[in-house]
């Protein structure tokens, strides 16, 4: 695969970014391109392994090695029909996913991994800028039709494989504009949403109907879906946030972080009707959460002009490179630090918020904290502790909760009586997807949690699969690792 020696010839490289000070003065996306011979060289990185495991870090099983051996070699269209033939959406992926395929990369062992995600995004770049991704329309319809409730990753990949087998696909979706979090929780320096929208174009050119502001179960029922529909697919994520049920919690100011962010998405697309604003200028903000949700707080409120931004994290301080007790080739829990963080925030670790303080007016003025460590007990999950003496008073006037999220709403699952776990996520096996009630599948955050982007798009192939199979008696479409490479 690509170059015998690349591995020993090039560094690793990715994207360079535009300066802080230039970026935090809008919401663009901030990256700087690499030119194609740059590329070329990384692709050259990648080592002819015997065994690529950087396809087992991938949930969609990518077939990294050919990709990147076609762009060291210059074929450009190649590596985006290879990059296509597993996953619909790269253009979301390479900017969005947190590349377990790097982590597992073979070079990764001792060096820095191939750049596979940098590679990814500019294959398809390319490939749009080329004019080589174009609507597939199917040539015989089966009569089917196919409801898909949601239209996040997971639903907009099983829609269009469910379009390209021939059935009739109806996506709805109870927001004003197709995406999911893509669209209202994603940040636009992270992805504008002109991306969305070129491949929405795509879909609805293949065939495939949009139907927004359609909150389902509120605004159509699940008996009429079933009436109407031979099959019904739901990919409504996972909605439930994790809350902070402390002394406060009520105040003014603290504020749950997905609607900060929806709000701002809104604010930055030109949409005026916004309710009460939520916004960070001039406020002392503090982020409570580690995980990307927070890293998008910290960057927007540095957007809005907060005065100063903080983020906390309950966990220890991890290392920067890979624990002992993570080996190759799973997932470490490292330090990770992202373009936000680098913008300006102070990050502190193994600390909890004990209490939010209000104003006589009901207004956040402040929040304590206490540090707290972590005891580690044979044979048990680790225990945390509260530090005696370790009280601290911060001054804060918006505290933004990025504590993920517990499940997904049932009002739709009691009304098809399906099955849920304790989590409130929909049951259904990876096997073949499909609920206690026939004819029902799920997929997605739905059905296992909060999760990655890339296992959303996995969940929405492979259950189009089985959905296909359902109606069909047999399925040409193919499964996780299928690289039977279709048109682009």
């Amino acid at each position: 695969m690509g170059k015998i020696t690349g591995f020993l010839e090039f560094d690793r490289k990715v994207e360079a970014y535009n300066a802080v000070d230039d970026r935090i003065q809008n919401y663009k996306e901030f990256t700087l391109p690499m030119p194609k011979k740059e590329l070329k060289n990384q692709g050259a990185r990648c080592m002819d392994c015997g065994i690529p495991f950087c396809h087992s870090g991938c949930p969609l099983g990518n077939l990294i090695p050919d990709f990147n051996d076609a762009i060291y070699r210059g074929k450009w269209e190649k590596a985006a029909t290879i990059l296509h033939s597993t996953n619909n959406f790269p253009e979301f992926t390479g900017r969005l996913c947190p590349a377990p395929c790097e982590e597992a990369c073979v070079l990764g062992i001792n060096e820095d991994p191939v750049s596979i995600e940098n590679i990814e995004k500019n294959i398809v770049e390319i490939a749009f800028e080329k004019g080589w991704i174009s609507a597939q329309t199917p040539e015989i319809r089966t009569g089917k039709k196919v409801a898909v409730v949601g239209s996040g990753p997971a639903g907009l990949a099983a829609a269009q494989q469910l379009n390209r087998a021939g059935h009739s696909v109806t996506v709805f979706e109870r927001d004003e504009k197709i995406g999911g979090l893509l669209r209202y929780g994603i940040p636009d320096f992270k992805m504008e949403k002109h991306i969305i929208d070129r491949r929405i174009d795509i879909l609805t050119e293949e065939g495939i109907v949009f139907k927004t502001g359609i909150h389902v179960g509120v605004d159509i029922t699940a008996k009429a879906l079933n009436k109407t529909f031979d099959a019904v697919v739901l990919c409504g994520g996972a909605t439930l946030r994790r809350t902070l049920p402390i002394k406060g919690a009520e105040l003014k100011g603290v504020v749950q972080a997905m609607d900060f962010l929806k709000q701002n998405n809104k604010r930055v697309d030109g949409i005026t009707d916004l309710g009460e604003e939520i916004l960070a200028a001039k406020k002392n903000v503090i982020v409570i959460g580690g995980g990307d949700t927070g890293s998008d707080c910290i960057g927007t409120s540095i957007r809005q002009g907060a005065l100063q931004v903080s983020n906390f994290e309950i966990m220890s301080k991890a290392t920067e490179h890979r624990p002992e007790e993570q080996p190759w080739p799973f997932w470490p829990m490292r330090l990770r630090t992202s373009s936000s963080h680098q913008e300006g925030a102070d990050r502190f670790f193994s600390i909890t918020t004990k209490e939010f303080l209000g104003d006589a007016d009901g207004n956040l003025k402040g929040l304590v904290t206490a540090e707290v460590t972590w005891e580690k007990i044979p044979g048990q999950r680790p225990q945390l502790k509260e530090v005696p003496g370790s009280e601290k008073e911060w001054k804060c006037e918006l505290a933004l909760l990025a504590l993920g999220f517990t499940g997904s709403e049932t009002n739709l699952a009691d009304q098809f009586g399906l099955e849920i776990d304790p989590r409130t996520n929909i049951k259904a096996s990876a096997k073949d997807y499909k609920t206690n009630i026939d004819g029902v599948f799920v997929a997605g955050d739905q059905r296992r949690g909060q999760s990655l982007i890339v296992w959303a798009i996995s969940e929405g192939r492979q259950a189009a699969y089985h959905v296909d199979t359902y109606l069909m008696g047999v399925s040409a479409l193919p499964l996780k690792g299928d690289g039977d490479l279709p048109r682009v």
